[in-house]
């Protein structure tokens, strides 16, 4: 990098320009600070209506500050790192600070033995991209010949980001990835099937981009979709939620046990730690340190050494997942992560001996609706799905709502697949639930 770029930080390695921000920080008056200072480089190749369209290389790189004074917080990112943007930055974020209400609950992480982490390649095999990605319009073209990708994205980041505070606190993360992902619509003469998208990350490029996360699967049901109808009357009944769609609702859980519902008191489970707030064949994990993950983290945002944890165990709830903002806030226990990473574990059932113990009910393979009420209601649009009748898939679905309460959802969950997808980020299984409405 031409040193003209850094100012008179030129000398600097990069894991001393937040040491250099700390200093300045603390020189104007910070009582307590910390920088983030990552950089980084994404490999993109895109292709548009089946054609290559675009290779090009972004370079990405910004600091982020943040200062308590008084125990008022101020808190900037900007993406200017020579010294006088930085020196700029300094003197606006304590103003910041300095107009800002007090509150007790600021913090920073204390202090922690030094680490350095890294996972994942740092620089990308181009060709394989390339190949992989040639491979994966041939295919599709050929096995699926009525589904047209509309777009289709590959790429590759790779990063480091340097975490400091003024307690000691010196965290370096360095890590790369692909991940892939596609935009695609199926027809037949004048009959169309509604967008559908999938995508999934990986570590490496070593299998075809169509056996990645349910490419294939959602591939084949676009071009099902192409003709649909909907379901033959309203009913109560069940419904099959697959890898893809399952994060609409578990979500729900997820903002119940997080800083905000558990900060305004609108929680539905702050005084549920070691009581069951699912049916017991529901166990989720958060793990970012898991090696079945190309994703993940080794530091929170709030500066600690991230920990996998086990959220819910056999349906009962484990732990929050609490910043130390909400900590201090709440005065319950700070969580062991910053969430995401998710794994369920999977059942003991084949998905297709699920969809044979099914009555009536619906294999939900995209929800389209708005959040569920506080107390977790929902409605919504069944999208990309299929209807069940008799323990057999019947036809592909249109104009068909789904809804129910989430909570009572989760209670009445009646099996859990062997079957599971790894997204690359998360991992899960096909979910059967009872009791919801159908119309």
């Amino acid at each position: 990098m031409p040193s003209q770029y850094w100012g008179s930080l030129a000398h600097l390695r990069d894991a001393e320009i937040p040491d250099y921000c700390i200093e300045q920080l603390i020189k104007a008056g910070g009582d307590k600070v910390q920088c983030v200072y990552s950089k980084g480089e994404k490999r993109e190749l895109n292709v548009d209506a089946g054609e290559f369209s675009l290779f090009r290389t972004t370079a990405n790189h910004g600091i982020s500050l943040a200062v308590i004074k008084d125990q008022k917080k101020g808190s900037l990112s900007i993406n200017k790192i020579n010294q006088d943007d930085i020196d700029e930055a300094v003197v606006t974020v304590l103003t910041m600070a300095a107009s800002s209400m007090p509150d007790e609950a600021y913090d920073i992480s204390e202090n922690q033995p030094a680490k350095s982490f890294s996972k994942g390649p740092t620089e990308p095999e181009l060709e394989k991209m390339y190949n992989r990605m040639e491979e994966f319009m041939d295919f599709s073209g050929s096995t699926f010949p009525t589904t047209i990708i509309e777009q289709a994205i590959m790429d590759f980041s790779a990063g480091t980001s340097y975490y400091r505070n003024s307690n000691g606190v010196a965290f370096d993360e360095t890590g790369g990835s692909y991940s892939f992902s596609a935009m695609f619509t199926s027809k037949e003469g004048e009959d169309t099937s509604s967008f559908n998208s999938a995508g999934f990350s990986s570590l490496d490029m070593d299998n075809p981009l169509h056996e990645g996360g349910s490419i294939k699967r959602l591939l084949k049901e676009s071009a099902e979709h192409v003709r649909t109808k909907p379901v033959p009357k309203k009913f109560t009944g069940d419904i099959i939620v697959t890898p893809d769609c399952i994060m609409n609702f578990i979500g729900f859980f997820l903002g119940n046990i997080s800083d905000y519902r558990l900060i305004a008191g609108t929680s539905l489970f702050r005084e549920s730690i070691g009581e069951a707030i699912t049916n017991g064949l529901l166990t989720l994990h958060s793990t970012p340190l898991s090696d079945d993950l190309s994703g993940g983290y080794f530091v929170t945002g709030d500066g600690y050494e991230a920990a996998n944890a086990t959220i819910i165990e056999q349906g009962i709830l484990k732990t929050f997942l609490l910043s130390l903002y909400g900590s201090n806030k709440t005065g319950l226990k700070r969580g062991p992560n910053s969430g995401g990473s998710l794994i369920i574990d999977s059942g003991k059932t084949a998905l297709n001996d699920i969809v044979k113990s099914v009555k009536q009910g619906v294999l939900l393979s995209r929800f389209s609706g708005g959040s569920p009420s506080d107390n977790g209601d929902f409605s919504g649009v069944a999208k990309n799905s299929f209807y069940i009748e008799d323990g057999e898939i019947q036809y592909p679905i249109s104009e068909t709502m789904v809804s129910g309460n989430i909570v009572d959802m989760f209670h009445n969950i009646k099996d859990i697949s062997e079957d599971n997808v790894n997204f690359g980020d998360e991992i899960f299984p096909w979910v059967h639930f009872g009791g919801i409405i159908v119309s």
